[in-house]
């Protein structure tokens, strides 16, 4: 965690962002949708409190904002009667530039982009998204679906919300004889109610 990008994400406005929650240690707690975000005082509401987190207990925030995603270490507190994640920066040692966090979810893949343009597929791909970070998104889809260089939107449902995540395949994995991985790196990311 860190960087520029993440000093002035501090003051953004999260406000109706999804955001994956998880423990100290990396495992995945839950995905909800910030309902408030008081930025004086840098505190989170979300739609779903995790029932795993107490009061005093420290997590790992990870909210889709745009026009980039952040990540951030908060505290979980009481708050004029309610329970608020606090958003701190922490600095955290990982051997790679940007903190990988896994996902266990669906989406859509629902058009491909060619010079700019957005074209609507006949029938939306299904994928399983494998892990997210502030860079891109790491999904499992039918073998052979695309290729490097093709970009897309990727629509994540977490909650009643939307997001629409325009990719571009960067690599590819194939992981068993009828599915392929593809990291994918952000182009922008949408949102829509």
């Amino acid at each position: 965690m860190g960087g520029d990008s993440q000093m002035a994400g501090i003051n953004a406005d999260f406000s109706d962002c999804t955001v994956f929650i998880y423990d100290e240690e990396g495992n995945h707690i839950n995905d909800t949708v910030v309902t408030s975000h008081d930025r004086i005082s840098r505190q989170l509401q979300v739609e779903v409190f995790p029932e795993e987190l107490k009061i005093n207990d420290r997590c790992k925030l990870f909210i889709l904002s745009s026009p980039s995603p952040c990540e951030f270490k908060c505290k979980v507190k009481k708050a004029g009667g309610n329970t608020v994640l606090a958003l701190y920066q922490g600095s955290e040692k990982e051997n790679r530039a940007v903190k990988r966090y896994m996902v266990s979810t669906g989406a859509l893949i629902n058009a491909l982009y060619c010079d700019g343009q957005s074209y609507p597929l006949l029938s939306p791909v299904k994928v399983e998204l494998i892990n997210i970070s502030r860079a891109g998104v790491r999904f499992r889809a039918p073998f052979f679906s695309f290729q490097i260089g093709d970009m897309f939107q990727i629509d994540l449902i977490v909650k009643h919300k939307r997001r629409e995540l325009a990719a571009e395949v960067i690599n590819f994995i194939d992981e068993e004889p009828k599915f392929s991985d593809y990291g994918c790196q952000f182009i922008n990311i949408f949102s829509i109610t």
